[in-house]
């Protein structure tokens, strides 16, 4: 019998076609929240298989804790920075993530969403309609930016870029550049992108979407002389992970005018929206932000996707072949 310990409920597609397997036993953590490291390292005590959330840290220590039978680790999250993957490594720990054509798809919506969102002043005149100071229409009232026709610079080329790419060229005419490891012939050609050294890109973009996975070359990509290259009238998108952008940097580009806003779905030190609530650098307090809880594949088509994903990488895993989103 194959012990699976899942960290969290997920949306049940995935759920169901592990139980449907009479020699695979499933076990929930139920609570609908970030589970205690204690009850974590309780809960694994024993399973084969881990099916773990991107809150959950599954550092060596965890492994350690479920016993030498633990042969997978299935995280239910594109990235998988919160796996220790040396320690898996060491250990012969298969871990996979939950690549899915539908999450990309749903992020890239999400990206579209924050960058109209930002050029529309969409939250702040939200907010002053409904606290009752909206008395009559004025032309110069909150006045936002066209997208159309702007330049959108992606830094990350992968599933996600691509999906925004198409949506920002084909729906709004939009001049696409782009940054990644390397040129991508098929997105040029696609997209009609020019590829630019990061630098160029940040001098160019109007809009600048991230979309790189978290590592240390890539923890702090965009900081105080990133933003500084930047365009007074830019704006920047993150719904990659968190630490991609130096908050702080960013709080004082913001506050200093130094670029125009910016739509955030991830956190340097999430789930706090502020690393060090004693200081003065409060991403809430800033007009010029539109923030949200880390929501971007948040579709009932995306997570059940993810969820149908883990599924395939584990009965794969199980039945002696390489499941489709190995990570190591």
């Amino acid at each position: 019998m194959t012990k699976i310990f899942v960290t969290r409920d997920i949306p049940d597609e995935g759920l169901k076609m592990l139980r449907a397997r009479p020699d695979i036993e499933v076990k929930v953590y139920e609570e609908n929240k970030k589970i205690p490291t204690g009850v974590l390292r309780s809960g694994v005590k024993g399973a084969d298989i881990i099916l773990s959330l991107l809150t959950d840290k599954i550092d060596d220590g965890i492994m350690r804790s479920a016993g030498k039978q633990l042969k997978m680790i299935a995280n239910y999250a594109v990235g998988f920075d919160n796996i220790d993957l040396e320690a898996a490594k060491k250990r012969g720990i298969m871990v996979t993530n939950a690549r899915a054509p539908e999450v990309s798809e749903t992020v890239a919506e999400h990206a579209v969403a924050l960058i109209f969102a930002l050029a529309h002043r969409i939250v702040e005149t939200d907010d002053f309609t409904r606290a009752g100071k909206y008395k009559g229409w004025g032309p110069k009232m909150f006045l936002g930016v066209d997208v159309m026709g702007k330049t959108l610079g992606i830094i990350g080329g992968g599933a996600i870029g691509e999906a925004l790419a198409r949506r920002m060229k084909d729906g709004f005419d939009l001049k696409i550049i782009y940054n990644d490891i390397k040129p991508n012939e098929k997105f040029e050609k696609e997209f009609g992108a020019t590829f630019m050294e990061k630098d160029e890109l940040l001098k160019h973009a109007d809009f600048v979407s991230l979309h790189v996975p978290l590592l240390p070359s890539t923890h702090h990509l965009i900081g105080e002389r990133e933003l500084k290259l930047m365009k007074k009238s830019a704006y920047i998108i993150n719904t990659s992970r968190g630490p991609v952008i130096d908050e702080k940097a960013l709080v004082v580009a913001l506050s200093r005018g130094d670029i125009a806003g910016a739509g955030l779905d991830v956190y340097e030190c999430e789930p706090l929206i502020d690393c060090d609530p004693t200081d003065t650098y409060d991403l809430r307090k800033l007009p010029n932000v539109v923030l949200t809880p880390h929501t971007a594949s948040a579709s009932i088509e995306a997570r059940q996707a993810m969820s149908r994903a883990c599924a395939e990488n584990i009965l794969a895993f199980l039945d002696g072949k390489t499941p489709p989103n190995a990570v190591r």
